[in-house]
């Protein structure tokens, strides 16, 4: 049996889906990486997607391309916020060190810009948790 989220591994990009207070949804494409059973993806902590998923950390995931053209059935999941602490710190790691190797140059040079930029201090990582529809 496959884990939950597996057809989604091998995926270069999805589409995360948040809910709003009006019950109306925003799609937005997202690199991520599969590890440890969850699909990790990182972003501006102070997006909207950010707060909306605080709300409501009700998901729904699909494959799809860089433009957030949908290539696969949406499914159903959870998702919360790694807050910077020190707990969260070695996994943090881990999450970043998987996306420097799935995304390579373009990742390591997303980066490097951002902390010119002084961004990087921004960046938050969010774990989906993919359940079976």
């Amino acid at each position: 049996m496959q884990s939950p989220g597996s057809s989604l591994a091998a995926a270069k990009y999805i589409s995360l889906r948040s809910f709003k207070k009006d019950g109306g949804h925003v799609d937005t494409p997202v690199w991520f990486v599969p590890l440890d059973g969850k699909l990790l993806v990182f972003t501006d902590g102070t997006s909207y997607k950010v707060k909306r998923i605080r709300r409501n950390p009700e998901v729904q995931i699909a494959e799809c391309d860089m433009r957030g053209k949908l290539l696969g059935p949406w499914q159903p999941g959870t998702c919360r916020p790694l807050e910077n602490t020190e707990n969260d710190a070695p996994y943090v790691a881990r999450v970043y060190a998987a996306l420097n190797q799935k995304y390579g140059l373009v990742m390591r040079a997303g980066t490097f810009f951002s902390t010119l930029l002084g961004r990087v201090g921004r960046r938050l990582v969010l774990e989906i948790t993919p359940r079976n529809p």
